[in-house]
């Protein structure tokens, strides 16, 4: 169980970091149709980020440990003992994306919170 490095952790964020953001895209754009026409309440965008990326994190983690960005650097989520996470473990990693302050923790304690909260890490297959 290889732990990986920040460089492989960036290249997850960059990849799933653009899928989430052409899904937020075209959810925003979907209720937007509605906006206009219906005249639903409007939304900002970020709303629809914060959403997709909940959402597209909890989804891919829960179903197969890993996102589209994890399946092309060939690592996966597991627990510090390197079991399968428990959905609720997905949970908190998901949530505490959210936060602004989650990716400051690498240059401190060289793990991002969401990995710390959650007592989940990144390896590789």
């Amino acid at each position: 169980m290889n732990k990986v490095g920040d460089g492989t952790r960036i290249l997850n964020f960059i990849i799933d970091g653009f899928l989430v953001f052409i899904l937020s895209f075209f959810a925003f754009r979907f209720w937007n149709f509605y906006v206009v026409n219906w005249n639903f309440r409007p939304f900002n965008f970020w709303w629809f980020v914060a959403g997709s990326l909940f959402v597209y994190y909890t989804f891919w983690e829960a179903s197969f440990n890993r996102t589209p960005g994890k399946w092309i650097t060939a690592t996966k989520v597991v627990r510090l003992d390197g079991n399968k996470p428990l959905l609720v473990q997905i949970l908190i990693r998901s949530l505490v994306r959210l936060t602004l302050i989650d990716f400051l923790f690498m240059a401190v304690l060289g793990k991002p919170l969401h990995d710390l909260v959650s007592k989940t890490t990144v390896v590789e297959c």
